[in-house]
């Protein structure tokens, strides 16, 4: 299990666009079992299985299909991997998701060896430490790389400003006077940067 785990901290998320509403999703499945994470921006559940319950739920969702949980767990994939790499994949499956209490079912119907597949993805609400390991250090890390980039640019853009004077101060002019720009303000930029 530890695996998946390691996976599924790997992958990236992506919209899983549903008829009903768009769910923030990442997904991580190998041959022996998959884990789900899947958040609508209030909440998130999460969901990890290994074969044993893919085979009773397999059992109890698709009567007339006999596989081994391998190729249940592979065909899952297949119909995950196109939705969350943001390709069209039409026809394939069907996607929708129902709240009950504070768990979430993705539900999935599909076809396997030419018979109906359905799925059901069973999702609790994750822990405090699984959200912040997905969601709040790899967000807050970005800030952070994104902050440290934003004062490298305005250290670079202060000492072209200088280097512009200094080509001016010696007597240097514009060919094209459309090139000219304005000196760069931090304080201002900053201000605009919070308002969007």
């Amino acid at each position: 299990m530890e695996e998946l785990e390691q996976g599924l901290l790997m992958q990236p998320w992506a919209w899983l666009q549903l008829a009903e509403n768009s769910l923030l999703t990442k997904a991580y499945i190998t041959k022996q079992g998959y884990a789900l994470l899947v958040s609508d921006l209030q909440q998130v559940w999460h969901e990890q299985v290994d074969t044993s319950v893919i085979s009773q739920r397999a059992k109890e969702l698709n009567k007339r299909l006999t596989a081994p949980p391998a190729a249940f767990l592979c065909h899952l994939d297949d119909l995950l991997r196109p939705l969350l790499k943001d390709t069209a994949c039409p026809g394939k499956a069907t996607f929708s998701c129902d709240h009950v209490a504070e768990a979430l079912i993705l539900r999935v119907r599909s076809e396997l060896s030419g018979l109906p597949f359905y799925w059901n993805f069973h999702c609790i609400l994750a822990s405090p430490s699984l959200v912040s390991q997905h969601l709040i250090r790899p967000l807050m890390g970005m800030s952070l790389a994104l902050q440290c980039q934003v004062r490298d640019l305005a250290t670079l853009l202060r000492m072209k400003d200088l280097e512009i004077q200094d080509y001016q101060e010696s007597g240097a002019t514009l060919s094209r006077d459309r090139l000219k720009t304005e000196p760069f303000e931090e304080n201002s930029f900053l201000e605009q940067f919070m308002v969007e």
